[in-house]
């Protein structure tokens, strides 16, 4: 097969990683790609959001499979824009329709969805700048903390935990002010719920579905779980709370009901769906719905999968995936963050990365990297993620953490705690 990955960050370079090493994968281009991918397969200057210009190179290249890796191409529809072109709609698009994509591309339509549903989730209203004064009362008599989300894509940065009620108040007026833009034009307010989180990830036609390796990662900056929220400073599988109690738990009273519900909306869905989890007692509960994989899970979820990745794409897109065996590595593994100072606010560019070629034991993904007349330079917050396999999560994380000292470039920061409350 001809490949398309779209995407350019940590992810896809675990997704270029994986399908690299598939016999089914002939020609793999990556759009628009990093310093990392370029090594895997050929980087493509377009953007995933250029639907015209990727279909254009689609056709051109001989395109067989298009796999999307970031969530605003899939909210904003390619997979619909691909299956309405005649000449286009014969390629395996690995990435649900607008409407499948709207259980993350719409906070409030989510959670609809699934009070409708009687999937468990936390309890819910949501406002707009019209109903500003009542969503202000609503949180005066709300229990704190108080969890506000931006209904739209914020870059994972649309939630917040508020302490206090005063704190609730003045960012819920932050957030309809445009805080987030228009993501945060209409803003849940959402019940807290006290527990330990985790990451389910399915790949599914719509009614097969293959659970991959449960994960679990860490979005606050500071070690201990503090500071702002980031895209995700590390991550590990197996999650050794998540037993088959729990799954069971997860599968019939969350993911069956989710895929019938996608069934009953009329909305196609071929690709990962992620379900972020949090346990409650010995119940789960849904914090979100990704219509993507995460990252940093990628990084550890799919050195866990010996399966061929590519094969199992190519089942999802035919709906033969009941006929494939979804094969997990029994070892652990970890992967830690290497962030510019300064992220997840204002940070610099264009810094030199040194001792790549020290790193043993590690898979580095490259995420916020460019090549610059040969040299890997820093071009994002998060740069570099480091996995590392282990009989145990300890010595998966120990292995990272010695190759984390190894990198260098100037501000560089990293959490030396991934996996501490487990």
């Amino acid at each position: 097969m001809r490949i398309l990955l779209l995407g350019g960050g940590g992810r896809e370079h675990a997704f270029a990683w994986k399908l690299k090493q598939s016999p089914l994968c002939e020609r793999l281009f990556i759009a628009p790609g990093n310093a990392g991918t370029a090594a895997l397969g050929t980087n493509v200057p377009l953007s995933p959001n250029d639907f015209e210009a990727v279909g254009n190179f689609a056709r051109k290249e001989k395109i067989d499979m298009l796999a999307v890796g970031p969530e605003e191409p899939l909210v904003r529809g390619i997979y619909d824009y691909f299956k309405s072109n005649d000449d286009l709609k014969g390629i395996h698009v690995i990435g649900p329709s607008r409407k499948g994509a709207q259980l993350e591309g719409s906070k409030a339509f989510a959670k609809k969805f699934m009070m409708e549903r009687d999937i468990p989730t936390a309890a819910y209203r949501e406002f707009t700048k019209e109903t500003l004064e009542e969503g202000l009362a609503y949180i005066g008599q709300h229990a704190t903390p108080v969890v506000l989300k931006a209904d739209g894509l914020a870059a994972g940065k649309g939630v917040l935990i508020c302490q206090t009620r005063e704190e609730a108040r003045d960012e819920f007026r932050a957030m309809l002010s445009g805080k987030f833009g228009e993501a945060s034009a209409r803003v849940v307010v959402e019940e807290f719920l006290d527990g330990i989180e985790f990451s389910v990830f399915v790949l599914t036609n719509g009614k097969q579905y293959k659970i991959l390796p449960v994960a679990k990662d860490y979005k606050r900056i500071g070690e201990g779980d503090t500071g702002l929220n980031t895209g995700g400073m590390g991550s590990v599988s197996p999650v050794p709370f998540v037993d088959e109690n729990l799954m069971r738990k997860v599968e019939n009273w969350i993911i069956s009901p989710t895929l019938t519900g996608l069934q009953e909306i009329g909305a196609p869905y071929v690709g990962f769906l992620f379900f972020g989890l949090i346990r409650v007692g010995n119940n789960p509960f849904v914090i979100e719905y990704n219509c993507r994989m995460g990252d940093p899970e990628t990084e550890v979820v799919f050195p866990r999968i010996q399966s061929d990745l590519a094969g199992l794409l190519l089942a999802a897109a035919k709906s033969t995936l009941d006929e494939e065996q979804l094969i997990e590595d029994p070892r652990c593994a970890a992967t830690v963050f290497l962030v510019s100072g300064g992220y997840p606010e204002a940070y610099e560019k264009g810094k030199a990365i040194t001792g790549l070629g020290e790193v043993e034991g590690s898979i580095a993904f490259h995420a916020g990297t460019r090549l610059d007349d040969g040299q890997v330079k820093t071009s994002g917050g998060r740069v570099l993620a480091l996995t590392s396999y282990g009989v145990d999560l300890q010595a998966a994380l120990a292995a990272s953490l010695k190759n984390a000292e190894k990198v260098q470039f100037e501000g560089k920061y990293y959490r030396k705690d991934i996996g501490f409350d487990l």
